[in-house]
């Protein structure tokens, strides 16, 4: 493929934490291929590419491509019935203890065919897309057991082949106590958990490997075999941590050097070092906080001053985050956590790579994949300050365009 420029744009670089938004006006990138070859003021083009045929972006703002790092985007049926019942006052907690939450998720993925997984999976799919993501993380952890582990993991590979979209997999066998363990969660961890997680990595199907460190699941030395499962295999681990409780999940992660520890509402001091000196990074869920009208706040101004990468993400599930809209995630970032739009902006592309382990994408930059969102604004700003509009006018995602 013959190299091209992308012309008549402001660049918002994101590739340096000193720099700001890195705006560059009357901007101009040249793609070679699926990577950016050069970047800069059209002014300092290199001689070698003046030749090259042009795409004119019509002066719109161009940002890398969003990254959605933290999704359960294949599942079966819904919880609305749930919604009801917690605004009526019932505690997350409760509905999990009596039955419901990821267990009621848990029965309607396991009686569902692939290509009815499938089917769902591409409709939230579409929906971030159409908001500008090229990369997908998106978990197991609805099945519990090895046949629908590895068939959510299956459904997550074909939705890669089904869309022009980069999907990340995680293993999240230990997500929950399935019914059939109900009061033994070290023996659903020996006798499921760890031969389901060996199968998946046998069929290819696992790129890092979560867990969920939490009263209503799993206890961090229960985490903890699955992390030493995880070492043994070569895979990175992620953790979602210090959601309702603080267990010490995010320092237990960082012990592992896990990619990522999420949620951290409950992070302490403690957690917040140890993710530190590991280079763990902070996804934060503003869905999951809004949906469960949470009131303890994760310790942003801690984690910035102790210099923790934040990332955001939708968290798309069926329960506590039916969260479809990468915008208004980072509108929630801001409004709910106080995040400045350049934080939640630089949540989902740069920080978001990062908690995947993604070193060739989230900036604008020689050498980074081209996956990149052309908008119809003004600012990078607008992207976090409006609520239900989308300005996205296009997408490129491995240096292809998509209108």
């Amino acid at each position: 493929m013959s190299n091209r420029i992308l012309c008549n744009t402001t660049l918002a670089c994101l590739d340096d934490a000193d720099r700001g938004y890195a705006l560059v006006a009357d901007g101009e990138i040249v793609i070679d291929g699926d990577h950016i070859a050069w970047c800069g003021p059209a002014d300092a083009l290199p001689t070698a590419y003046a030749d090259c045929p042009r795409t004119d972006l019509g002066g719109r703002l161009t940002t890398p491509a969003l990254i959605d790092c933290h999704t359960h985007l294949v599942f079966g049926g819904n919880r609305a019935r749930e919604f009801e019942e917690r605004l009526s006052g019932v505690p997350y907690a409760e509905i999990a203890r009596r039955g419901g939450g990821i267990n009621a998720t848990v029965n309607a993925t396991r009686s569902s065919t692939e290509d009815d997984l499938l089917a769902g999976a591409l409709q939230r799919a579409d929906a971030l897309i159409a908001e500008g993501v090229a990369t997908l993380e998106i978990k197991s952890g609805y099945g519990l057991d090895t046949e629908t582990e590895l068939k959510m993991l299956r459904v997550a590979r074909r939705l890669a082949d089904a869309r022009r979209i980069s999907v990340q997999t995680s293993f999240l066998g230990a997500h929950a106590v399935p019914p059939e363990y109900a009061g033994n969660a070290d023996g659903y961890i020996d006798q499921c958990c760890l031969p389901a997680l060996e199968a998946a990595v046998a069929a290819g199907l696992v790129d890092a490997i979560d867990g969920f460190c939490e009263g209503i699941a799993f206890s961090g030395d229960q985490i903890e075999r699955v992390f030493q499962r995880a070492a043994a295999l070569g895979l990175p681990v992620k953790l979602h941590a210090e959601q309702l409780s603080d267990l010490g999940g995010a320092a237990l992660a960082a012990r592992y050097q896990a990619l990522s520890a999420d949620h951290l509402e409950y992070l302490s001091a403690d957690g917040i070092a140890a993710m530190q000196q590991s280079g763990t990074v902070a996804v934060l869920l503003p869905g999951a906080f809004y949906t469960l009208r949470e009131t303890r706040h994760p310790p942003v101004q801690a984690l910035r001053d102790a210099g923790v990468p934040i990332a955001i993400a939708t968290d798309c599930n069926p329960g506590s985050s039916p969260l479809t809209s990468p915008l208004l995630a980072l509108n929630m970032a801001c409004t709910l956590f106080g995040l400045t739009p350049l934080e939640a902006l630089l949540g989902m592309t740069r920080n978001a790579a990062r908690a995947l382990g993604l070193d060739d994408r989230g900036v604008i930059a020689a050498g980074a994949r081209a996956d990149l969102a052309v908008w119809d604004v003004e600012t990078p700003a607008e992207l976090a300050y409006r609520i239900g509009y989308n300005p996205l006018s296009e997408r490129y995602v491995a240096g292809r365009s998509e209108l």
